[in-house]
């Protein structure tokens, strides 16, 4: 084409109002993504041909153009799903400019009378090309929560692993029917099985899906739904037959006594083996690992130090009077009262029971200082621990880096640097890691720890305090890597722990006793539950 075609042809292209349809499809699309992020792949064929062929026949020479065509064909049949199994074009208006209009209407309709077939992934920031010399073409610029933001998987490698998340969601749908999965459910919400908050997320999202595919008014809806919950499923979720929630599953549907239920289930949600590989990881999951940490720029997380005070998130301090510690109870001259004491308004013996819910809600926003009796026997005590370096990308499911870790059946208060049978001055209660902020992860389990004063785990030697389980998806891959690495790492600044303390974990029961100082009064507690 000689430059006098190329005006004429630009000129033609202005008098179709061809830029008051680009603007018609952009502004379609943006109103698409922001009703509904996700977008996806259909089946649609024949889109460039229905594209020329509703054009006018004097427009048709001008349309046929390879830049359009690759967009045409790769972003065309793209739909968004609605939460009633609907779909609509992503690109693709109602209404457009008269020599347009019967094209995009055609287009539309191909699009959303289309199979869905698989979750749309893209890293592009802008989808086609927008002008090539004198020519503008169709095109788009995403806004960043469309775009893929993976670094260990392509977009096409996502795509695939979508597909076959749809394939094991539908064999799971069909293998445990939805009243087995609501029994499922009933029986974790009991939290008669142990460690029952790791999996009741999963249980919840699957009867959700029955009940959605349920309510769907065709089998092609029925289809969709299941498209809408696979591309927004927590990982691990469609993974229905090989996560804990379908063993759980299987021993339902078999019928086994509730004895054996949770006999089974507790063993396999066991610290030590829930998501903890048992073997040593291979040549090339250490090869993995190493293009993981790589592309992730998350080698420095992995370098653990204990955490400070100035590290954790906590929903109490004591009052700037009460900071200085409390004479020690116990000892030579224990039984003397110093000058100025408290007066003591309950006994140990005669402590009020209550559980944390209540204790916080009406005692601890009143309290001005907290003391723990630290009791004889083993305990649930636990250790904060961060990044090393404070500049790290985080590894974590969680929007901060602290993890916490504990000894599986609890440890004496000696591993501690605590005296058993004496109160020990608690400096900052802290919630769970995960709980912190507006988007707290329940699925990881509600607890609540009470910072002590001078704890700290005089017996570490190796552990770097945070498990394959607590990451984020893109290292499930190489957890076999990870575990190893963990196992023998070492955390820093043990004898510089400031986030040390006695953790409260929902599900189990406790009988911790707090002696809490409020306007001058000291008042016992004992905390036997969460709620």
């Amino acid at each position: 084409m000689n430059d006098q075609q190329q005006v004429a042809a630009t000129a033609a292209n202005d008098d179709d109002r061809y830029a008051d349809f680009l603007s018609a499809v952009r502004s379609h699309f943006s109103a698409t993504v922001a009703a509904s992020p996700r977008l996806f792949v259909t089946d649609a064929a024949n889109l460039w041909e229905t594209y020329l062929d509703s054009a006018p026949a004097t427009e048709r020479q001008t349309r046929t153009c390879n830049t359009c065509r690759y967009f045409i064909r790769r972003f065309g049949g793209l739909v968004s799903i609605s939460e009633a199994g609907r779909t609509t074009s992503a690109v693709w208006p109602e209404d457009a400019p008269p020599l347009h209009v019967d094209a995009t209407r055609a287009l539309k309709r191909l699009a959303e009378r289309a199979d869905v077939v698989g979750v749309f992934r893209a890293k592009e920031a802008t989808w086609g090309t927008p002008t090539t010399g004198p020519w503008t073409h169709l095109s788009l610029r995403p806004p960043l929560h469309v775009l893929s933001t993976s670094v260990v998987e392509t977009p096409a490698q996502e795509m695939a692993a979508k597909r076959e998340e749809y394939a094991m969601l539908l064999r799971g749908l069909a293998e445990f029917p939805v009243d087995v999965v609501r029994q499922a459910v009933a029986v974790l919400e009991s939290e008669a099985l142990y460690r029952s908050e790791k999996v009741l997320g999963g249980a919840k999202w699957l009867l959700d899906v029955h009940a959605r595919r349920a309510a769907a008014k065709s089998g092609r809806y029925r289809d969709d739904l299941t498209w809408l919950a696979v591309a927004g499923a927590p990982p691990g979720f469609c993974h229905v037959r090989s996560s804990m929630i379908g063993t759980l599953l299987e021993d339902l549907v078999a019928g086994l006594p509730f004895d054996a239920v949770k006999r089974r289930f507790s063993e396999k949600m066991h610290p030590l083996q829930y998501q903890r590989p048992q073997a040593a990881p291979s040549a090339g999951n250490i090869a993995q690992a190493e293009k993981i940490v790589e592309a992730l720029r998350s080698a420095g997380g992995l370098e653990r130090r204990y955490a400070k005070l100035a590290d954790i998130e906590t929903i109490w301090l004591p009052t700037a009077s009460a900071t200085e510690p409390r004479a020690p109870t116990g000892g030579v001259f224990g039984h003397l009262a110093p000058r100025e004491s408290k007066q003591v308004t309950t006994s140990i013996a005669s402590s009020t029971t209550m559980t944390w819910v209540k204790f916080r809600s009406i005692v601890l926003t009143g309290a001005e200082s907290i003391e723990f009796l630290v009791p004889h026997q083993p305990a649930n005590y636990t250790a904060m621990v961060t990044a090393k370096n404070a500049d790290a990308l985080n590894l974590l499911q969680w929007d901060n880096p602290v993890s916490h870790y504990v000894r599986v059946n609890g440890s004496l208060p000696s591993e501690w640097n605590l005296v058993a049978g004496r109160f020990h001055r608690v400096t900052a209660v802290s919630l769970r890691s995960w709980m912190w902020g507006a988007k707290p992860l329940d699925h990881h389990g509600a607890g609540v720890v009470f910072v002590l004063d001078g704890a700290r785990d005089v017996a570490h030697e190796r552990g770097g305090g945070m498990f394959p389980e607590q990451m984020k998806s893109e290292y499930h891959a190489v957890r076999r890597t990870l575990e190893a690495y963990f196992k023998n790492a070492a955390i820093e600044g043990r004898d510089e722990a400031e986030a040390c303390g006695i953790a409260l974990v929902k599900g189990f029961s406790w009988d911790h006793v707090f002696r809490v100082e409020s306007r001058g009064i000291l008042s016992a507690y004992k905390l036997d539950r969460w709620d």
